[in-house]
């Protein structure tokens, strides 16, 4: 097992190596692809790389193809630039960042929606009872007006 650092930097490795290496397939069959990130295994063994496609879905199903054809001489030419003992496998995975977006974007616009419906709820809202339910200087007054008894209290001493 190797140190984090060290798999972090195969890692970000693996993802310029890739990235520079899918413009050379000839596939036609390969859409827009961009690398978004590639992790590896502690052993060094098995590497996954995400990947977007520019496209619908049959263009990303295609790119997918394209990619698993190319695998191998993908995965050869990764083992010989890091000089590796072993070659890691590549697992090529669908970032699907723009659905992502979308969904997120989604939660976004219903709360901003729901912000505005509480909004206009707390604009016409009134009080449950008194609109001042504190006790206001009239009703000191009142009090004030009754007379004070005088030695109805008494000290026993």
């Amino acid at each position: 097992m190797s140190n984090p650092a060290k798999t972090r930097r195969h890692a970000e490795r693996i993802k310029e190596l890739v990235a520079r290496l899918v413009r050379e397939i000839k596939d036609p069959r390969l859409g827009m692809v961009t690398i978004t990130d590639a992790r590896i295994t502690g052993d060094l063994r098995e590497a996954t790389v995400y990947y977007t496609v520019l496209g619908d879905t049959t263009e990303q199903a295609s790119t997918a193809a394209a990619l698993e054809s190319a695998k191998g001489m993908l995965r050869t030419r990764v083992g010989h630039a890091l000089a590796l003992r072993h070659s890691p496998s590549l697992t090529f995975v669908l970032d699907n960042v723009l659905h992502h977006v979308k969904e997120i974007d989604d939660l976004l616009a219903e709360a901003r929606h729901r912000d505005e419906e509480v909004q206009q709820i707390a604009a016409s809202a009134t009080y449950a009872g008194d609109p001042d339910p504190y006790k206001s200087d009239e009703d000191d007054e009142v009090e004030d007006d009754e007379p004070e008894r005088v030695g109805a209290r008494e000290d026993k001493g």
